[in-house]
């Protein structure tokens, strides 16, 4: 389909597209996806995920139209369009609306993981940033995290924010999504997986001292109460990072990175170790 110049913002096909500062980060069950900018858009076209349109300027377009495929809308803004139309200063040359990925059922995941690779998993129950959650979703990317596990009372995983921040991670790693503990955790231990939750308590393991498991979940709080007593007692151990110079805890993202760089390591050493 060739390029679709648009005369008039009021256009209803740009619907999907308007004042996207003020759309929910909320868990809100099935709804489509904005991505934002050029390598977010080139990300999205690489997916699994059905695409229903593009809005690109000019400049942005030469180089991303030998990817787009022909049967799928594009339409043409200058820069300030697409500012005036998103609802702030936009330069990055390029949005795409489109359906997220299809969820996977985390008893799928659950056998997909080879037995001889161990597995890894991250699981947040409620967390309300969306740049939080973007951050360790790209984290978890990086270190070969098999999937995550998100609760539906915390963000949307698929929300514009959690999408710019994972920069397109959240398209690679699968991510379910429930708010029943109990039958996840039952899952995850009827495969063989030890859960561990990520605490702020002096009396829990330090994570130095962490001992290698070949099939471990990563339990993270929430950026306020932490882990919900719940979550807590569904564990086979707590960890934590021991602070020092005053400071009481650290941002959850910060905190990920740090415990699954851990995991990932003994995972990795633990795999070379094995004849």
């Amino acid at each position: 389909m060739p390029l679709i110049p648009i005369a008039s913002l009021d256009d209803p096909r740009l619907d999907p597209y308007r004042q996207l500062k003020h759309a929910s980060d909320g868990a809100s069950g099935f709804q489509p996806l904005v991505a934002e900018g050029e390598k977010l858009v080139r990300r999205l076209l690489e997916s699994p995920c059905p695409i229903h349109s593009l809005v690109v300027t000019p400049v942005v377009w030469e180089r991303l139209a030998p990817d787009v495929p022909q049967h799928l809308p594009v339409y043409q803004l200058e820069t300030p369009g697409v500012s005036q139309l998103v609802g702030f200063p936009f330069h990055r040359g390029a949005l795409a609306h489109a359906d997220p990925p299809p969820e996977p059922s985390l008893s799928d995941l659950l056998q997909q993981i080879p037995e001889a690779s161990g597995g890894l998993v991250v699981w947040c129950p409620e967390l309300r940033d969306p740049t939080n959650l973007g951050t360790i979703i790209r984290t978890a990317a990086s270190l070969e995290v098999d999937f995550l596990v998100a609760g539906r009372q915390g963000v949307w995983p698929f929300s514009r924010r959690v999408l710019r921040t994972s920069m397109g991670s959240v398209l690679k790693i699968p991510v379910v999504q429930t708010d029943d503990v109990d039958h996840t955790a039952s899952q995850f231990r009827a495969a063989g997986f030890e859960l561990v939750a990520t605490v702020l308590d002096e009396q829990a393991e330090d994570l130095a001292e962490l001992v290698p498991h070949p099939r471990r979940v990563l339990l993270l709080g929430n950026e306020d109460a932490g882990l919900a007593a719940d979550c807590v007692s569904r564990c086979d151990r707590r960890v934590t990072i021991p602070m020092s110079h005053g400071v009481d805890s650290l941002n959850v993202a910060v905190a990920a990175g740090i415990f699954l760089y851990h995991c990932h390591r003994t995972r990795t050493d633990r795999q070379r170790s094995s004849p």
